[in-house]
């Protein structure tokens, strides 16, 4: 039993690492950039291809940049599928489960979308006020009480899975989607940077994924958050104070 249970969580974890990096690689081929991604040439003419093709996008981002901080929740789930009558069932609910968490992630880059094409048509002072507010009210989220539950749920696989357990693949599904709200609650506002400061850039892609698995993967991981916090609010406030800044983060990344 425990030699199944252990080729379970092997297999999970190769399988997670082989999407993970099939995500990257797909990452890093296409444009990043919100005009690139969207496939827009006016910002006042979106289509519904554009969206399609941007949430298309913005869902593989979230993969490659959520699975690696998701690795120990999932493998953790597989390993405890002791009780799975056949090794399809215990497939079936880790795939439920991954399924749900990706999603549920992909989902939010209709709003993203939106929020993207609404900001191609504001002046470029708008906007550079836009991006300090939008850094400081991240940095202060990071260090709210809110921001230390999420945090909390994703930092401790096993109190939540314990916590939150149901059987079979329906029951995967229910828990992908609970873990997938708590993730999103952690990490929500480091997205909104990600898309209004970091115009979805590499390099703001790159130090975000770093924070994320940092915060929730680290022994001291709280702090990597508060520490991001401080860092962004102050961010923010330089770029009120100089607003030529918010020109020179997003060009920066594109």
């Amino acid at each position: 039993m425990f030699a199944t249970s252990e080729r379970a969580t092997r297999v999970t974890y190769a399988a997670l690492l082989g999407v993970t990096a099939v995500s990257w690689l797909a990452m890093l081929r296409m444009p990043m950039s919100e005009q690139d991604m969207a496939g827009m040439e006016m910002a006042m003419t979106p289509t519904l291809a554009d969206g399609l093709t941007f949430v298309a996008a913005w869902a593989i981002m979230m993969g490659a940049m959520m699975l690696p901080s998701a690795m120990p929740m999932i493998g953790l789930y597989a390993a405890m599928q002791r009780d799975a009558p056949s090794t399809v069932a215990r497939a079936a609910a880790v795939t439920a489960f991954t399924a749900v968490y990706v999603t549920l992630w992909a989902i939010t880059g209709v709003p993203i979308y939106v929020a993207s094409v609404a900001l191609m048509t504001v002046t470029t002072s708008t906007l550079a006020y836009t991006i300090a507010g939008v850094l400081i009210a991240a940095g202060i989220f990071q260090l709210s009480p809110l921001k230390s539950v999420c945090l909390r749920h994703c930092r401790s696989p096993l109190g939540f899975l314990l916590g939150h357990w149901r059987a079979g693949w329906r029951g995967g599904a229910t828990m992908g989607f609970a873990h997938a709200l708590y993730c999103l609650g952690c990490c929500w506002a480091l997205m909104v940077v990600l898309v209004i400061a970091g115009a979805m850039g590499l390099p703001w892609v790159l130090l975000i994924a770093c924070v994320v698995a940092a915060e929730k993967i680290l022994p001291r991981g709280e702090w990597v958050a508060r520490t991001m916090g401080v860092a962004l609010a102050l961010l923010g406030v330089a770029v009120a104070v100089h607003p030529s800044l918010a020109a020179a983060l997003r060009a920066s990344t594109m």
